[in-house]
């Protein structure tokens, strides 16, 4: 296919914008193109129209390009020009196409000078050009005027970003020859996306209109400003002879003669003026095309690829099908089961690595919170030993009893039984609520269909809530259980002899079942937040947590031990999260009001969640670390137990006796509990809403109502269907139109950067201008030290060589190459 294939890159990309255009920027393909930026007659429009040969842009003062002009050139045997959006007419008057232009402008902006980023696309056909895309953007503005906002200078300027800003975009920067370069505004927004100026075409324009005796010579030799792919001079027709009907092709010949007669331009008269700037482009934008092919394949592939499941599954769903509907709806519950099964019982899958959720919450909520709701209930000393004694004393009446009585201990542990309810209730209400979070999160794959996704929720939130009632009062008879028969005889029971043992212990901390051993129960990081404010701010640290201390080192090597804190008398505390932090916190304390490091009485610790806190203070409490209790004891009656105690030594042995017999009873209840409550919630709730779901829901659902209104789509989704299939089809003929094309073929590659330094240094300088001296020209003038990037310019001697097959040929006005 070899050249021809090159020659059809340009047509590729134009059925490519054919292809999408019906669905606007969905694909993003960053298509390869040409845009054309300048500011307000700078002549953009005349160098379009002399591409074509046609007066076909619309005229006038002020903005005349009010939106995007995605011109397609092509070369072929007969002249006409079509619109996209009325495709199929032809226009051959070329006065009704500027006529048409400015109509559907008119159409989407208004009268008055309004603005838009749609494009319209043209597309000429004629055997005088060559094939091209460009897009000719709005003229850069500065004032408003007529309806225009007050900021459309940043709204044009975003307008162009929109387009040059895309790394497949060449820009044409046009810039008048009678305005200093520093100055200009296509410059500028090409510097801003294009720094090293690999993308960027400059044209200057107006040559002719310059003051004697000056000229752009600089500019156009690439010497000042310098661009990858170099500047091009073009002279357009004036005013006068627009408003005369100049015809273009007389002016193209002037254009012409005016390069190889000015005595500044006419040695580089071969690189420039239309006709080149046209072959040039024709040739950058077939070289880019094909460099950016490729990517533009792989891209198409990848959104191909992105959207085949979707599009497959929408192809599946017909709205007007009954049998359609009533497969999908099976599908979908089925997929809603297995999906929520997945999230309780964990997957592989599409696993969260943001937050615990599902059943991974739910572990934690047994093993974590619920312990630690329990330990909250750590018994007051004071008060638990008030009690007893007002139980001992109650139950001996008028006589002074000479032995411990057993009913008082069976009071003192039915009452402790009681007060388990909080916690235990609290369990389950943690385990539905997150259960009712996860039928949410399942459901969230049916928002298209609205009213399925509703009546799912409902049926299946309204069967846990019945689940809910089972569960708690199942929970409630076990405690009612517990209440019913103390049994002393329990094996891990202490029993009356060895509590009498222990009556010259003051005081014990409640055992909540866990046999903790002295390894390490918990590492992990915290930060320090009141150690480190003098320092600048708090300062994370890695913690070691065993059953007899906690420690920090610097890092979670273990190297370097910052401090070790013995557990004995510290507490835990909450603190209230500050307004401006990010940070939960929590305290450690010691209950003799000593430090606990250095001169601080207490540790702020803080963590990311609110769930690291509680699985802390968690760990905290399998250490013996407890939180502090907010109840506070009557003076008075702290002085009364006192008094007591002291006045009658027998009493106090008798409530030392019971009170280890509790706390011994109790910690059998408590691992009781503990092992029971999981049992209990998973046979009576989750495990029946998975089988719930399993084998009712469907049911539920088609003895809900009409179940075929519970497939009806949402109207976003109507859309997204459409656009989704829409785009699917696109892609697919998009990558048939690659495949058609072959793209083995040579040509000129991108000139190497600019760096006339060579020209300066020495004894290579003078070398050089000994070889332009002795070279012929046919002008006088001596030729420029460097020359303008052409379809065959040669690099500076340092560079590589360039292929220059299939350019166009003329004599070679060059330095001789200059050996290193």
């Amino acid at each position: 296919m070899g050249n021809r294939g090159m020659e059809e890159l340009i047509p590729l990309v134009n059925r490519l914008q054919d292809a999408f255009s019906a669905i606007g920027q969905t694909c993003d393909l960053d298509l390869p193109q040409i845009a054309v930026v300048g500011g307000q007659s700078a002549g953009k429009s005349s160098v379009l129209e002399n591409f074509v040969g046609r007066d076909f842009l619309p005229r006038g003062s002020g903005i005349v390009t009010r939106r995007p002009l995605v011109l397609q050139l092509i070369s072929s045997a007969s002249e006409h020009a079509e619109f996209l959006h009325s495709k199929g007419k032809k226009f051959t008057d070329f006065d009704d196409v500027r006529r048409e232009i400015k109509a559907e402008t008119d159409r989407v902006t208004g009268t008055n000078k309004g603005i838009s980023s749609i494009p319209i696309n043209l597309r000429i056909c004629s055997p005088n050009v060559l094939n091209l895309t460009l897009i000719d953007l709005p003229g850069i503005t500065k004032v408003p005027v007529g309806d225009q906002p007050p900021d459309i200078e940043y709204q044009i300027r975003d307008m162009i970003m929109q387009f040059i800003c895309r790394d497949n975009c060449l820009i044409l920067a046009v810039t008048p020859a009678n305005m200093d370069l520093a100055n200009s505004d296509a410059l500028k927004l090409a510097k801003d996306v294009d720094p090293q100026g690999h993308r960027t075409i400059g044209v200057i324009t107006k040559l002719d209109l310059m003051d004697k005796g000056t000229d752009v010579r600089d500019v156009l030799e690439n010497r000042l400003l310098p661009l990858r792919r170099g500047y091009v001079g073009v002279v357009n027709r004036s005013q006068k002879d627009i408003e005369g009907k100049k015809d273009i092709n007389a002016a193209l010949a002037a254009e012409r003669r005016f390069f190889k007669s000015h005595p500044a331009y006419r040695h580089m008269a071969d690189c420039m003026g239309t006709l080149y700037l046209q072959r040039l482009l024709n040739q950058q934008l077939t070289n880019h095309i094909r460099d950016t092919l490729p990517a533009l394949r792989s891209r198409l592939q990848g959104q191909l690829l992105s959207l085949d499941k979707e599009a497959e599954e929408y192809k599946c769903l017909n709205p007007d099908d009954p049998s359609r509907k009533t497969k999908a709806l099976m599908q979908l519950i089925q997929h809603f089961g297995l999906d929520f099964e997945k999230r309780i019982e964990g997957s592989g899958d599409q696993v969260d690595t943001v937050e615990l959720s599902g059943g991974a919450k739910i572990n934690r909520i047994f093993h974590e919170r619920f312990p630690f709701e329990l330990v909250k209930m750590e018994f007051d000393e004071k008060e638990l030993r008030r009690e007893i004694s007002y139980a001992i004393k109650n139950i001996h009446g008028i006589r002074t009893g000479l032995f411990t009585p057993d009913m008082a201990f069976e009071a003192i542990v039915k009452k402790q039984i009681v007060k388990l309810k909080g916690p235990c209730l609290k369990c389950v209400d943690m385990v539905i609520q997150e259960l009712i979070n996860t039928v949410h999160q399942c459901t969230s794959k049916l928002e298209s269909f609205p009213k399925l996704r509703e009546e799912t929720e409902r049926i299946v939130t309204t069967h846990i809530r019945e689940r809910e009632s089972q569960a708690k009062d199942q929970v409630l008879l076990s405690l009612e259980i517990q209440l019913s028969y103390i049994n002393t005889n329990h094996e891990d029971f202490i029993g009356f002899a060895n509590a009498q043992q222990k009556t010259n212990q003051t005081s014990k901390k409640p055992s909540a079942g866990n046999q903790v051993s002295h390894s390490v129960i918990r590492k992990g990081w915290l930060t320090i937040n009141n150690i480190s404010l003098i320092k600048g701010g708090a300062k994370e640290y890695w913690f070691m947590l065993t059953a007899e201390s906690l420690s920090w080192f610097k890092d979670d090597e273990e190297k370097e031990k910052k401090y070790m804190l013995p557990l004995d008398n510290l507490k835990v505390r909450d603190i209230e999260k500050g307004f401006m932090s990010s940070k939960h916190v929590f305290a450690i304390f010691n209950t003799e009001q000593r430090n606990v490091y250095k001169d601080y009485r207490h540790l702020e610790l803080a963590c990311d969640t609110q769930d690291e806190v509680d699985s802390w203070k968690a760990s905290l409490l399998r250490a013996g670390v407890y939180p502090e209790k907010t109840t506070v004891i009557n003076e008075d009656i702290i002085k009364e137990i006192h008094m007591n105690f002291s006045m009658d030594p027998q009493l106090e042995r008798q409530v030392e006796t019971i009170r280890n017999l509790v706390d011994s009873y109790m910690s059998i209840v408590y691992k009781s509990i503990r092992d029971l409550m999981p049992k209990t919630i998973m046979h009576l709730v989750i495990n029946n809403v998975e089988e719930f779901i399993h084998s009712e829901l469907l049911a539920q659902l088609y003895s809900s109502g009409d179940q075929y209104s519970l497939m009806d789509e949402s109207p976003e989704q109507a859309l997204r269907r459409e656009e989704v299939l829409r785009t699917h089809t696109a892609l697919k003929e998009a990558l048939n139109i690659i495949t058609d094309i072959s793209t083995s073929t040579i040509s000129t590659p991108l000139p190497p950067p600019v760096d006339n330094s060579w020209l300066h240094s020495g004894s290579l300088q003078r070398r050089y201008l000994r070889a332009v001296y002795t070279t012929t020209f046919s002008h006088p003038a001596p030729p420029a030290p460097s020359l303008p990037i052409c379809l065959e310019a040669p690099a500076p001697p340092d560079s590589n060589s360039i292929d220059t097959t299939n350019t166009i040929s003329r004599p070679k006005r060059v330095p001789p190459s200059v050996p290193r």
